[in-house]
């Protein structure tokens, strides 16, 4: 049994840009200050969901399953089942790809899917050294033992390291996500100039669906505890330019390196849901569908070169559906960094790397830029890691709807060698 899977409301919050210090939102915060007016829109109860799934992956102490958190939140019951996944910058879009099942084979009608992220609170984490030495003075029993430890204290064991620096850190290869991306920017040739401006391209994208109004219903205003709002989202640099961007140094490896503060994506926070629904549910509470999520696909790839993973990812799916590359109108690519995006471009251009990774005969085919991002990325409006998935898939129904457009593709690398991509049909 195999049925049809619409998805027929999403919104998000606006991306909040981390600026050294905890933001004015945890991760729960966000999912529910983005679910409370979706749900408030529709025409049926928020008790009316069979489940809800929610990415996240900085999941903080106080919020264990931030699913079931904010469902409770969001009144949608005690008896609403909710749970947690986690597959680092693919988790918004396994809460989607769950749900897809789930409905697609005739156990659920309607899901509520998301993601949400909060990156500025990210856990300072002490050293093992320090562990250690804290845990030595907790079982030392007398003022002897005490001494002994305190004379073995040393004051770097109160330089704590951001959690953050470490989990962007693969465990298996030693490279942090932005080492990865200069793997792959020499591997396909990816120069600074072209990845600048691809940057700036990002921006100036943004910039101007803020402007033209292509994010209404999309992107909420949220809500502080000061009562400050913030309706957009933050990172965005109109003014940006390939001459500001050629004065930043390299981030990962000095001094030649191609990956930059300014050509990578952004530390920041948001939450993002989308309604999934069958036939069923569409006709009892009569819905519109926004598009049909139609298939998805997930890769695995050496860990080094993860920022390959829409490559594929993206290709067996569209592969598996008879579709050529120019038979996919709307590309969103989820950009962890300028290189990896190029990288992308350039390997499904290749015909070696078609054929002997990919088992082309030749390459796949060249993505029209003016196809891709359409209205900017991670790189202009933030990576919320587990939001971002979801978000580029709420993104593309919309787009698709905006460009009168008939299929997407939505991809994105993921962190420890994976790949994620999903097809839609406007519905």
């Amino acid at each position: 049994m195999s049925r049809p899977v619409y998805l027929v409301d999403g919104a998000r919050t606006p991306f909040l840009k981390a600026r050294g210090k905890p933001g004015p939102f945890t991760p729960v915060d966000l999912a529910v200050q983005a679910g409370r007016p979706l749900l408030m829109r529709q025409p049926f109860a928020a008790t009316a969901f069979d489940l809800v799934i929610l990415g996240c992956v900085n999941v903080i102490q106080d919020e264990m399953n931030p699913a079931r958190v904010a469902a409770l939140r969001l009144g949608m019951g005690e008896h609403q089942v909710a749970f947690t996944v986690q597959i680092n910058c693919g988790s918004g879009m396994q809460s989607i790809d769950t749900a897809f099942r789930y409905i697609r084979d005739g156990s659920h009608e309607m899901i509520l899917a998301g993601g949400t992220e909060a990156l500025s609170h990210a856990p300072l984490v002490y050293s093992r050294d320090a562990t250690e030495w804290f845990g030595q003075m907790a079982r030392a029993k007398g003022p002897i033992d005490k001494a002994r430890a305190l004379a073995e204290f040393r004051p770097d064991f109160f330089s704590p390291v951001i959690g953050l620096e470490r989990g962007l850190t693969d465990p298996i290869t030693s490279l942090n996500m932005g080492q990865t991306a200069e793997v792959l920017a020499h591997r396909f040739g990816i120069d600074r100039v072209t990845a600048d401006t691809y940057a700036v391209e990002s921006h100036k994208r943004l910039a101007a669906a803020q402007s033209e109004g292509r994010l209404k219903g999309e992107v909420l205003p949220v809500f502080d505890r000061d009562g400050e709002a913030h309706e957009h989202d933050d990172g965005v640099r109109p003014d940006s330019s390939v001459d500001k961007l050629a004065k930043l140094d390299p981030a990962f490896e000095k001094p030649y390196g191609k990956v930059t503060p300014g050509n990578s994506s952004q530390i920041t926070d948001g939450a993002s849901w989308v309604i999934l629904a069958s036939e069923t549910a569409v006709e009892a509470h009569g819905l519109e569908p926004i598009a049909k999520i139609v298939d998805s696909q997930w890769a695995a790839l050496d860990p080094g070169i993860m920022g390959l993973g829409p490559v594929l990812a993206a290709t067996p799916l569209a592969q598996r559906h008879g579709l050529a590359c120019d038979d996919i109108d709307l590309w969103e690519i989820n950009e962890a960094f300028a290189a990896q995006v190029l990288a992308c471009i350039a390997a499904w251009q290749d015909d070696d790397f078609c054929r002997e990774v990919l088992g082309y005969d030749a390459a796949f085919g060249r993505i029209d830029r003016g196809h891709l991002n359409v209205d900017g990325g991670a790189i202009s409006l933030g990576h919320p890691v587990g939001t971002s998935g979801n978000r580029i898939v709420l993104h593309l129904a919309n787009a698709l709807i905006h460009r009168g457009a008939k299929r997407g593709i939505a991809t994105e690398c993921i962190g420890g060698g994976l790949g994620g991509a999903m097809l839609l049909e406007a519905a």
